[in-house]
């Protein structure tokens, strides 16, 4: 018998979308990351008109240091462990898909 998926119903938006892991009994959110790194106002999470994340970030985009400070900054706003937050694509760019688990 072939697997079922589960598929979310109800209105999306563009640069956000839920999913539930029945597995794991989680909630994963999907966000769409600006990620500015080098920025004097540190680690700061600001939500656009259109739903997309700005994160400023103190650290630079070496050796993957803004990308840790970008998962901590988005664990802290959203309340959630480090662990929660993914960063699914964009792991060299500026624009970036993460996922944060509920």
């Amino acid at each position: 018998m072939p697997s079922r998926r589960y598929t979310p119903q109800g209105p999306r938006s563009p640069n956000v979308s839920r999913d539930f892991a029945p597995e794991h009994n989680r909630t994963v959110t999907r966000y769409s990351v600006h990620a500015k790194p080098g920025s004097s106002k540190g680690p700061l999470v600001e939500v656009g008109d259109d739903g997309v994340l700005t994160v400023f970030l103190a650290a630079r985009a070496v050796d993957g240091a803004a990308n840790d400070a970008l998962v901590a900054a988005l664990a802290d706003h959203f309340g959630v462990r480090k662990g929660d937050v993914t960063i699914v694509r964009g792991h060299s760019s500026r624009h970036k898909i993460v996922d944060v688990a509920d």
